[in-house]
């Protein structure tokens, strides 16, 4: 498997945004994704909606692509690692914990978002550090809810940002991240999520959409 990255300015600072649907910052070394949603699929199932098993395992291998091409030395998961309490559930935590064995030398941090709540405490093997929000690092301030914080660059997710682009004839809603003068989104990196359409809400600022293996900007009006 393999991504392609677009160097990108946020407001004076440096990140690759990737195809694979999560920002990292060169100088930090850290890798950002906002809403994993792991065991979404094991939740579905265990309320009675026969979805196919998978997602977990697929969402975790792009986990994989990630941290071979940036060597990142801290992940920061901007919210919503989890789905629900059904997430706990063997299936899930087990590719976690295997995930987790070969990354021993990883920092992981996790911004509580509503979801992460709602599902419970991670199990301590997994060596999760959880933090508040609004949690800073170098510059940014990096959050679950989109929200403006003085004196940083807020980074946020929640929101599962798509573009629609759209022919005469035709149309897709691709997942992309947003940035404003002082805040940004970005997409959310499990597969197996829904998406909240921004062209009519993202006035101003800079988008960038993902599409197969490319990230490009759509448009940054004034």
């Amino acid at each position: 498997m393999t991504t392609e990255a677009l160097t990108v300015d946020v407001a004076g600072h440096t990140l690759l945004l990737s195809a694979e649907r999560a920002a990292f910052d060169p100088l930090l070394k850290a890798l950002f994704i906002a809403d994993a949603h792991f065991g979404k699929d094991a939740v579905f199932r265990a309320r009675g909606i026969p979805v196919p098993a998978g997602s977990t395992g697929e969402n975790l291998a792009r986990l994989d692509a990630l941290v071979s091409t940036h060597r990142p030395e801290s992940i920061v998961f901007l919210g919503d690692l989890l789905h629900a309490r059904e997430s706990h559930a063997e299936e899930t935590l087990s590719a976690l914990s295997a995930w987790r064995a070969r990354h021993r030398g990883l920092r992981l941090l996790l911004v509580e978002g509503n979801h992460d709540r709602h599902a419970g405490a991670l199990p301590d093997a997994l060596g999760f550090e959880k933090v508040d929000e609004p949690y800073a690092l170098g510059p940014w301030s990096l959050c679950h809810h989109p929200q403006t914080v003085e004196g940083a660059y807020a980074l946020a997710g929640h929101e599962h940002p798509v573009y629609r682009i759209a022919t005469r004839t035709d149309h897709a809603r691709l997942p992309c991240f947003r940035f404003g003068a002082r805040s940004g989104v970005l997409p959310a990196f499990g597969g197996f999520t829904g998406g909240f359409e921004i062209n009519e809400t993202a006035r101003g600022e800079a988008i960038y959409v993902v599409a197969g293996e490319r990230v490009f900007g759509v448009r940054r009006d004034a």
